[in-house]
């Protein structure tokens, strides 16, 4: 009897075992397929002369080479380098403010954190859109200055080429800054108060206490929030097709919108796949070394 029940038990452990196994196989295998796949698709093409329709005739670094003496791709790039370090800069330094604000445990914080964080609740198109509203100068801002008597008052930024990039600085902070905020007031509560009593007593004031002490115990907060925005900030797309749609003529392009224009209003296929390939290379230059310091941290 003993000897019966031995294996059929075994057996119900091996199935039990693999049992998640196998139901997460289908669902692993399918995600697997259409995003490591289509990356290296994408990565394909790259080399390809596809134009109107996927060409796999092998043409080298053709498209990189196309892709880097294109004026609008430079104009990309410094559109990007403009708007991640003023939407990451800006965007730490008010969401740090914001949450040393509502960490002095003011009256009515939960009202006040329900208003910061909002406009994460909005995509960025509904926010590109509003802004687009706000910022238009007939209909916007200036109108509505001008209208109430100070008929000098111009802000046209968001139709003048050298300035329009900063329009979108400012949507991008507006929504991200309550977010930021979040993550730095969670970090704050989670600071020991014992800390900050010795501070006290030691005779240091408040601000060289935050100053000293408590801010530089949120560098592990520091690195996840910059990790995060600046994966947004590469990856930025509905925000500036939203608010701009690239222009004036392409004088807010940024990486994301160029690949969109190349592969799918300008048939050059190829070479949008260039730019992808481009731009997955610089996430991953930011998000392997969080990982691999993670993993390492781990063991």
């Amino acid at each position: 009897m003993t000897s019966i029940t031995r294996p059929a038990r075994s057996s119900a452990v091996r199935l039990s075992r693999w049992m998640p196994r196998l139901v997460l196989a289908p669902s692993f295998a399918l995600a697997f397929l259409f995003i490591y796949g289509l990356i290296a698709w994408n990565g394909v093409l790259s080399f390809s002369a596809s134009r109107l329709l996927p060409n796999y005739e092998f043409v080298g670094w053709t498209q990189y080479v196309t892709l880097f003496a294109s004026e609008r791709w430079a104009v990309a790039l410094k559109n990007l380098a403009i708007f991640s370090s003023l939407f990451i800069g800006v965007g730490l330094a008010l969401g740090l403010l914001l949450a040393i604000l509502l960490d002095q445990k003011i009256r009515a914080e939960g009202m006040l954190r329900t208003i910061y964080l909002y406009p994460m609740a909005l995509s960025f198109i509904v926010t590109g859109t509003a802004w687009k509203w706000i910022l238009n100068p007939g209909l916007g801002l200036e109108h509505l200055v001008q209208s109430c008597g100070w008929t000098s008052f111009g802000f046209d930024w968001l139709v003048n080429p050298d300035r329009a990039i900063y329009t979108v600085v400012i949507a991008g902070v507006w929504q991200s800054a309550g977010f930021v905020m979040a993550l730095f007031l969670a970090g704050l509560r989670g600071i020991d108060d014992s800390i900050i009593k010795a501070a006290q007593i030691d005779g240091a004031s408040l601000p060289r206490i935050y100053w000293r002490v408590i801010i530089p115990s949120l560098r592990p907060v520091f690195f996840s929030t910059l990790l995060v925005l600046a994966h947004i900030s590469i990856k930025s797309f509905d925000l500036v097709m939203a608010l701009t749609a690239g222009g004036p003529g392409f004088a807010t392009d940024v990486p994301a919108t160029f690949m969109y224009a190349m592969s799918f209003s300008r048939g050059q296929i190829g070479l949008g796949a260039a730019s992808a390939t481009v731009m997955l290379a610089t996430v991953a230059a930011i998000v392997v070394p969080y990982l691999y310091s993670e993993l390492r941290t781990r063991k």
